[in-house]
C-alpha cells in the first residue's frame, strides 16, 4: 500500500483552496480533495511567530503524482513558500485505495 499518498495543503481562504482542488482534479494527479474550511496556523516565518486562520486541503493520490501535484500546487498558491507535504498511506480500505488508482493518471 506504500504506493498511496496522502497530500496536506494549507491556503489562506476557500476559494483558492477549491481553486487548488480544481486544478489537481482536472488533470487527475489527486482522486479526491477534502477541503476543510477553518483551521489555525500558528508557525514561525521570518524569524517572527505568525498566527492564521487557512484551509486545510488533503489529497489523495499515488506516489508517482507527487512532483507534478506539487508544481501545480505551487504554480498556482498565492503564497511564496505554500505548505505541501506528502504522507504515506499505510493502510486503507482495498476498494477506496482502488478507486484512487482508477481516478488517478
Amino acid at each position: 500500500m506504500s504506493n498511496f499518498i496522502l497530500i496536506l495543503v494549507t491556503a489562506p481562504n476557500i476559494k483558492l483552496a477549491r481553486r487548488l482542488a480544481k486544478g489537481a482534479l482536472e488533470q487527475k494527479l489527486a482522486a479526491c480533495a477534502n477541503i476543510i474550511p477553518a483551521i489555525e496556523s500558528h508557525y514561525w516565518w521570518k524569524e517572527k511567530l505568525e498566527n492564521e486562520k487557512e484551509v486545510l486541503i488533503l489529497f489523495k493520490t499515488i506516489k508517482e503524482n507527487i512532483t507534478e501535484l506539487e508544481q501545480t500546487i505551487c504554480n498556482l498558491h498565492t503564497y511564496d513558500t505554500p505548505e505541501f507535504v506528502a504522507v504515506p498511506i499505510a493502510y486503507g480500505n482495498q476498494k477506496y485505495l482502488n478507486w484512487i488508482s482508477d481516478n488517478t493518471n
